[in-house]
């Protein structure tokens, strides 16, 4: 017997203000009823409370992890900033025989990440400690292939991020900027290879507009009106290409954008693109795929007790389910960074449009995701379906009002679809987001597009059969996992520190 959904809401967050807030200027009337006429409470989706740095915005993968492990959980970016801190990133055992090997051999030593602060897939602080480890290590050819950001940044910081890096070189005498791509196409994760390809031929072949310096390639597409997160291969100084006996580290701490592009240089029998059989050492900052068998600086911790591993054990048949671009969130670090399923949990992957940007179909996949929850909950085959709405997060990152409002308006109707069925069945909907993006389409501060996430709460609503629930308190993403537990009736292990935001009124307790 289906007894709950639980529908995140990737990318929607809570503000007030309706200027550039897509939920607020759609029609979306079925939203607005849920967060008028039932239980609802804000839920923190940054810094500490998900176990991020103070201040720092929620991601997917971070909020994921967070609702499946119903507890806070360190992030891989304070762990690694910790170690840095103290200085023993710098002595860490891997990078050190990484970088030694090269010293003793020959070879180039090659960083590749993103070159951005925001500290959602990387951050400029773990390029300067490595710069400086390779300083201490006396690598004579240091080069740093430079993925720019204006997603989980501002379009045209990346100017900014480059002038920054190269001042550090200069000042430690090590290392020189070699290559520079937007992360559309070195980060892609939805198998668009094409993408991939133009990105490993610059970094492989040297394919690419050569400028003498990165910041006047930056000049250049910006001259061209194309922003950051789009910037076509360039060829820096035309001497950094990664050749048979060099090393290169994978700096990027989050995996799912990494995945697709380390695969082209590790695989064996890969073939998705022509490659070159280069004899390199591949390392990464953390696991990329439990497949690859690189060494990793820093392995996942393991999280027992999650949420879905409580369900499984309770006798609950799962089904996971989003499109491509969310599928990852609602398996992998839905179950606290781990591959593996649990028994009775089912998968459903729907594949996102093939479209360049997100803004030319808001709808994405949406309706299908909708009609094979619906199928799912009126099959009797689940318990539970845990559900993912891309469109918010992914329209949100294009930075186009007009889109994101047609964005939310699907979603509406989605919900009201996914609301009538479980409502049917005599079941419980439980609401939420996992960060905030798509209510701030416009920067307050500059008034042009606002591209990133932010770091306003999420919605967390219960639509139950009964009327004699509430939810008490502003709570974390950690508490959801808590809640919905004392909901079914279920023991709340004690690994979770999430806290039950439900109180049952006399009348339901009689």
């Amino acid at each position: 017997m289906f007894k709950f959904a639980l529908v995140i809401m990737d990318g929607f967050g809570l503000r007030s203000e309706p200027e550039g807030n897509a939920p607020l200027l759609a029609h979306t009337p079925f939203l607005d009823r849920l967060l008028r006429e039932y239980p609802m409470i804000a839920l923190e989706t940054s810094g500490g409370a998900v176990g991020l740095p103070d201040g720092v915005m929620g991601n997917s993968e971070v909020g994921h992890m967070n609702i499946g492990a119903g507890r806070v959980v360190r992030q891989d970016l304070v762990r690694i900033n910790d170690e840095v801190q103290s200085g023993k990133f710098q002595q860490h055992p891997l990078l050190l025989e990484q970088m030694r090997r090269l010293a003793a051999g020959g070879g180039t030593f090659h960083v590749m990440g993103l070159c951005s602060d925001a500290g959602v897939h990387s951050h400029l602080d773990h390029l300067r400690a490595i710069l400086e480890t390779a300083r201490s290590e006396g690598l004579p050819r240091v080069m740093y292939h430079a993925l720019i950001d204006g997603r989980d940044t501002s379009p045209l910081a990346g100017r900014g991020y480059l002038e920054q890096v190269q001042e550090w070189m200069e000042e430690l005498n090590t290392g020189a900027v070699a290559t520079v791509v937007g992360r559309y196409y070195a980060m892609d994760r939805d198998k668009r290879w094409d993408r991939i390809e133009k990105a490993y031929r610059m970094l492989v072949h040297g394919e690419g507009e050569a400028y003498p310096i990165a910041v006047e390639a930056m000049d250049a597409s910006y001259a061209a009106d194309v922003g950051d997160e789009f910037v076509t291969p360039k060829v820096i100084g035309g001497n950094g290409r990664i050749r048979s006996g060099d090393a290169l580290l994978a700096m990027n701490f989050r995996s799912d954008r990494m995945r697709q592009i380390v695969r082209a240089f590790i695989e064996p029998d890969f073939a998705e693109f022509p490659v070159e059989a280069l004899e390199l050492d591949v390392r990464s900052m953390t696991s990329y795929d439990e497949t690859f068998t690189i060494p990793v600086l820093f392995a996942p911790e393991k999280l027992a007790n999650i949420f879905p591993e409580v369900l499984s054990q309770a006798g609950y048949r799962q089904l996971r389910l989003a499109e491509t671009e969310k599928y990852a969130h609602v398996t992998y670090f839905f179950n606290g960074g781990d591959e593996k399923t649990f028994p009775g949990e089912e998968r459903i992957l729907v594949p996102s449009p093939k479209v360049a940007t997100y803004d030319l179909q808001p709808s994405m996949s949406a309706q299908e995701v909708t009609d094979r929850g619906v199928r799912a909950i009126e099959s009797g085959e689940f318990e539970a379906l845990i559900l993912n709405f891309a469109n918010p997060d992914m329209v949100g990152h294009t930075g186009k009002l007009d889109a994101a409002i047609a964005a939310m308006e699907t979603i509406d109707r989605c919900i009201g679809r996914l609301l009538d069925t479980v409502q049917k069945q005599g079941a419980t909907l439980f609401l939420t987001s996992d960060h905030g993006n798509i209510e701030t389409m416009i920067d307050p501060e500059t008034g042009q597009p606002h591209t990133a996430h932010t770091t306003l709460p999420a919605p967390f609503i219960v639509v139950a059969p009964d009327n004699n629930i509430r939810l008490e308190g502003t709570g974390k993403l950690a508490d959801i996992a808590p809640t919905i537990l004392a909901y079914l009736g279920l023991e709340v292990p004690p690994e979770m520190t999430g806290v039950s935001r439900l109180v049952r009124t006399p009348s339901y307790a009689a």
